[in-house]
């Protein structure tokens, strides 16, 4: 990802999360975090996706996964998330993680196709509804 990307990727943002991310906060990520890494995902020229991660020592956590909406279901956001994996091993990632609403079994599954496993659960972590959070994470 790059900062020209961030127009696209904000598309994405409002139509797969109640509280999208801000303009800054992705310009604060691609051009200021030592640790954050960010990639898209495209489609005949078109921005359908996006992931970004931190890599912290070995530890990796998954900031955020999302599809177009038009375009799940069609290998775009298991291609990604395989795609990034790779990454955080080039990177020297032994342990992967995210949080996923409880509510998402749609990611979860994806989720577990790559070996995610439930660790823990944030209680109350989504700030517009209380919904909890399920951590997930997988040894790389």
């Amino acid at each position: 990802m790059v900062v020209e990307d961030i127009p696209a990727v904000l598309d994405v943002e409002l139509q797969s999360f109640t509280i999208p991310w801000p303009k800054e906060a992705f310009e604060r990520e691609i051009v200021m975090n030592q640790y954050a890494h960010y990639y898209v995902a495209e489609c005949e020229g078109v921005l359908v996706g996006y992931c970004g991660m931190w890599v912290v020592y070995d530890q990796v956590q998954i900031t955020n996964i999302a599809v177009l909406p038009a375009f799940r279901g069609k290998g775009f956001g298991a291609e990604l998330l395989g795609f990034v994996i790779g990454k955080a091993r080039e990177y020297g990632g032994t342990v992967l993680s995210l949080e996923v609403r409880v509510s998402n079994t749609a990611a979860m599954t994806l989720y577990k196709k790559f070996g995610l496993q439930p660790g823990g659960i944030r209680k109350q972590y989504y700030t517009d509804n209380q919904e909890d959070a399920l951590v997930m994470w997988v040894n790389l």
